[in-house]
C-alpha cells in the first residue's frame, strides 16, 4: 500500500508527499529496530537474573559442603595428633589406638555443583552476570576448584591410608565401619563427621596384637606425619572456599544484575 501510493506520488511529482512517505518508511524501520533492541536487552536481562538466581544456589550447596567437609577433617586433623600420641605412648590403649589409627586415614568428597557455571561459559553469556559477582571472585573460585578436588583425591592413596588398612585385619576394619566410622547425613548421602562412641566388637587379643603392629610399623609413623600435612593442606583450601563462596554470594545478591 505504501509502496503504491509513493509511486503515484512521483508520477504525480508530489514531492513533498514522497518526502514525507520516505520519513515514514525511515521511522518505521527505526522504531522496528528499536523495539527488537528492547526485547533483547530484555531477554538477556531476564536471562542473567536467571543465571544469577541459580548460580547462587549452587553456591550454596557448596559452602554448606565445604562447611561440612571442614568440620569433617577438623576431626581427622584430632585423629592424625591422637594416633601420633598414641604410637609415642608405652602403653596405649589398644582400641583407642587402633579406632585413631584408622580414623586418621579417612577420606571425603565434596563435588562442585557447576553446571550452571558450566552452561554460562559455554554460551558465551559471562556478561549476563552482575559485574559484582566477576570482580569478586566467581571465575576463580570454579578455575580452581579441579585443583582443590585432585589435591582431595589424592588423600585417597595417601601412603599412610595404603600403610594402615593393609596392616588392620579386616575383621576390625569391618567392625569399624559398622559402629566406629563415618557419619551420614539424614539423606545418606553426604558424611559428616565421625561416631560419638567408638564400639568394636571384636576379640580383646586381635585388638592388642594390631595395636602392637602398629606401634612396631616404622613406615606407619614416617606416613602419619605426611597424612597431617596432605590433610592440614585439604582443609587449608576447603577453609579458603568458604570465604570465597561467602564473598560471592554476597556480592552476586547485593549487585542486581547490572552489567
Amino acid at each position: 500500500m505504501l509502496l503504491r501510493r509513493m509511486t503515484q506520488h512521483v508520477k504525480d511529482q508530489n514531492w513533498f508527499a514522497v518526502g514525507l512517505d520516505f520519513l515514514i518508511v525511515v521511522l518505521g524501520v527505526f522504531l522496528g529496530l528499536q523495539v527488537n533492541n528492547w526485547n533483547e536487552a530484555r531477554s538477556a536481562s531476564t536471562l542473567g537474573q536467571d543465571y544469577t538466581v541459580r548460580l547462587i544456589a549452587d553456591l550454596e550447596k557448596d559452602l554448606a559442603g565445604s562447611q561440612i567437609q571442614s568440620g569433617y577433617y577438623a576431626q581427622v586433623l584430632v585423629s592424625i595428633e591422637t594416633a601420633d600420641q598414641f604410637l609415642a605412648s608405652s602403653d596405649p590403649d589398644p582400641k583407642a589406638l587402633v579406632a585413631a589409627a584408622y580414623r586418621a586415614s579417612e577420606f571425603s568428597s565434596n563435588p562442585t555443583n557447576r553446571a550452571t557455571w558450566d552452561q554460562v561459559v559455554s554460551s558465551g553469556h559471562l556478561g549476563l552476570l552482575p559485574n559484582e559477582a566477576i570482580a569478586s571472585g566467581l571465575s576463580d573460585y570454579y578455575k580452581f576448584q579441579d585443583e582443590n578436588n585432585e589435591t582431595n583425591s589424592l588423600l585417597q592413596g595417601t601412603p599412610y591410608r595404603l600403610a594402615v588398612r593393609s596392616l588392620i585385619p579386616l575383621p576390625i576394619q569391618l567392625a569399624i565401619r559398622d559402629s566406629c566410622g563415618d557419619v551420614m547425613d539424614d539423606d545418606a548421602t553426604v558424611i559428616v563427621g565421625f561416631a560419638d562412641e567408638c564400639q568394636l566388637d571384636v576379640d580383646d587379643a586381635l585388638l592388642k596384637e594390631t595395636a602392637q603392629a602398629l606401634m612396631s610399623s616404622g613406615a606407619i609413623r614416617e606416613t602419619l606425619r605426611h597424612q597431617y600435612s596432605m590433610v592440614a593442606l585439604v582443609r587449608l583450601n576447603n577453609d579458603g572456599n568458604i570465604t570465597l563462596i561467602e564473598r560471592v554470594i554476597d556480592k552476586m545478591r547485593t549487585g542486581g544484575t547490572e552489567r
